[in-house]
């Protein structure tokens, strides 16, 4: 199939590129003229997302730029050479000679992507990269890469009843086209000049290929993962394993190699997601969660922020009926509050589903969470949606998977999109909204009939959470408390998780400053930032003092972060901004005794940290 996807028309010996970005355009502009693309800005735009990720400049003189895009009118791989050399950021910071650019469409098949990957893979021969620098003509190309088009044996899946391979990796990167198999083809080419016994997973575009078995786990001294996106950690656990980006993969294999059989790699542990069962299913759950949590979360700061904004020039003032009403402050509402904001939950929706089943599972999930959204199921709707929509989708998958192979290409397309968001939206109305939105009104009832002794236990715990892992699965867990009690119309939550959050870092920042004997010149410099980024709620400020003294720092922040969110519900502030520091003041209720509850929060942890820390010798 090579001989389809590498023709003369897209061959290209003397680029007259200088740099970088217009290598990427000469070659895209060869592909158009060649009749390969329907639209080449669009196709350029995928190229330079793929850049903006990491660029695809590998070692040896070689780039492979690639993407997958429905601008694709015939897969194809285009060659450029420059024999003065290109700087396209390559991993040896040396310039780039050899250029492919890999054009495949949105629906690529398997054996599009396989016959990419044995193109990629012959690219780390040395004698194939010498006769191509040599070249003078474009049939001279061909004949040097058409002749060894052939699967390599390494490349062959490997024997089922073989499972006592010595190591085992993971290859994958963001498009799964090229990096994914060059590094799978760089581990198994050193392992068995190494001779190494090596099973190499690749999680490419057309899904993962040689997964690895339990068994196969169990009995390997070591485990590599070169990978640039998320793969499927929980079955590692207790092995040892050397978490890498694909680009070292391809770099240093025969070190990643070693590093297994010695066993130096640290211990893959993940206890919380082990359940009653044994099984790793919480752990799929959380980090599907948090999946789409932290992608939510530039929708609620952005948002956020804009609706604080506009709640200056007054609580109502985005009302046209009410007299303070302010044009200003209806614009940034409907922008922050209308728009962003809404879009909270579909995206957290949306991430979730994509999290579960890959890409076909976004779009079923994020009209789950635009229905819940629309129809009072809300933040907790939101999550619903997003695993119904995902897990549909693997209903899906299973279903379709016994259509014909030519059909593979429409299932994306068409298939998962149809059926995913019909079945989401038909269970959505008929099964989650209604007992969803009856749950919503009894938290809020519930939250609205707290005492004030409940309240002040409720703050403290959510203030607490902020400091537990600051910006971690922990935090976030508090924050999204925060915005669903905003959501649902209570505002005192989310005033306790802002005091929380802004304790640690002015805490140790007070510290740096009170107790100078405890910390080094750099600690010091350090913690003045620390003023800065705790008066603007960014809580991760802490992480370098807490991860450099953990058993003296955590605790101290814990405290006097759960104090502070503990005064602020017993002052009973409120906050009805979904964002948090010192800017929002002015729309917090008892906005004095709130600035009272951080900044009490913030000695504690101040004092406690100045009693437990030793001087240092300096």
């Amino acid at each position: 199939m090579l001989d389809k996807m590498l023709v003369k028309d897209c061959i290209k010996l003397n680029l007259n590129a200088k740099s970088k970005i217009e290598v990427i355009d000469e070659l895209v502009d060869v592909l158009y003229n060649a009749g390969r693309l329907n639209d080449k800005d669009e196709f350029r735009k995928t190229i330079l997302n793929r850049e903006e990720q990491s660029s695809t400049g590998l070692e040896e003189g070689i780039a492979i730029p690639h993407g997958k895009s429905s601008s694709v009118k015939i897969p194809t791989v285009a060659f450029g050479l420059s024999k003065e050399g290109i700087d396209y950021d390559s991993l040896d910071g040396e310039p780039s000679k050899l250029f492919f650019m890999i054009a495949a469409p949105a629906d690529a098949t398997d054996s599009h992507i396989e016959t990419l990957s044995q193109l990629t893979s012959l690219l780390l021969d040395d004698d194939i990269r010498e006769q191509l620098l040599k070249v003078k003509t474009e049939q001279e190309v061909l004949d040097i890469l058409l002749k060894e088009d052939n699967v390599g044996e390494e490349l062959v899946p490997p024997k089922e009843e073989d499972n006592d391979y010595q190591v085992l990796a993971v290859t994958a990167c963001p498009t799964g086209i090229a990096h994914t198999y060059m590094a799978a083809e760089a581990l198994n080419k050193k392992a068995k000049e190494m001779g190494i016994k090596i099973k190499v997973e690749t999680n490419g575009s057309t899904g993962v290929k040689n997964h690895l078995t339990d068994e196969e786990i169990k009995n390997a001294k070591g485990i590599i993962i070169a990978a640039d996106k998320n793969v499927e950690m929980a079955r590692f656990n207790g092995k040892h394993v050397e978490i890498v980006g694909v680009k070292e993969g391809i770099k240093r294999p025969q070190e990643l190699i070693q590093k297994a059989l010695d066993q130096t790699a640290p211990v893959y542990s993940n206890k919380e997601t082990k359940t009653s069962s044994g099984t790793s299913e919480r752990k799929g759950f959380y980090k599907h969660l948090m999946s789409g949590v932290s992608n939510m979360l530039p929708f609620v700061v952005g948002g956020g922020i804009l609706i604080a904004i506009s709640f200056i020039f007054g609580i109502k003032a985005s009302d046209p009926t009410d007299p303070s009403f302010s044009p200003i402050a209806k614009l940034l509402m409907d922008i922050g509050g209308g728009n962003a904001f809404f879009l909270m939950v579909p995206v957290l929706a949306g991430f979730i589903g994509m999290s579960i089943a890959d890409r076909p599972g976004f779009a079923p999930a994020m009209v789950g969470g635009l229905i819940s959204a629309n129809n009072g199921g809300g933040f907790l709707g939101g999550l619903v949606g997003g695993f119904l929509g995902g897990y549909v989708i693997l209903f899906l998958k299973k279903v379709f998977a016994k259509l014909p192979e030519k059909l593979e290409g429409i299932k994306p397309v068409l298939l998962y999109p149809l059926f995913g968001i019909l079945i989401t939206g038909v269970l959505m109305y008929t099964v989650v909204i209604s007992p969803v939105a009856a749950v919503n009104g009894g938290i809020t009832n519930f939250l609205n009939s707290l005492g004030t002794g409940n309240l002040i236990l409720l703050g403290a715990i959510v203030g607490g959470m902020m400091a537990i892992d600051m910006g971690g699965p922990i935090n976030k867990a508090a924050f999204t408390f925060g915005i669903a009690a905003i959501a649902a119309g209570n505002y005192y939550p989310h005033a306790a998780v802002m005091a929380g959050g802004m304790t640690p870092p002015l805490g140790i920042a007070l510290a740096t400053t009170f107790f100078k004997n405890k910390f080094s010149k750099e600690e010091r410099e350090a913690g003045l930032t620390n003023y800065i980024m705790g008066a603007s709620f960014i809580t991760e400020g802490a992480i370098p003092f807490a991860a450099a003294d953990p058993i003296r720092v955590i605790p101290s922040c814990v405290i006097g972060s759960a104090l502070a969110g503990g005064l602020s519900m017993a002052f009973k502030c409120q906050l009805p901004a979904p964002h948090g520091g010192l800017f929002v003041l002015p729309i917090i209720t008892n906005p004095m005794m709130y600035l009272l509850s951080v900044v009490i929060g913030a000695f504690v942890t101040c004092i406690l940290i100045g009693i437990t820390k030793p001087t240092k010798n300096i």
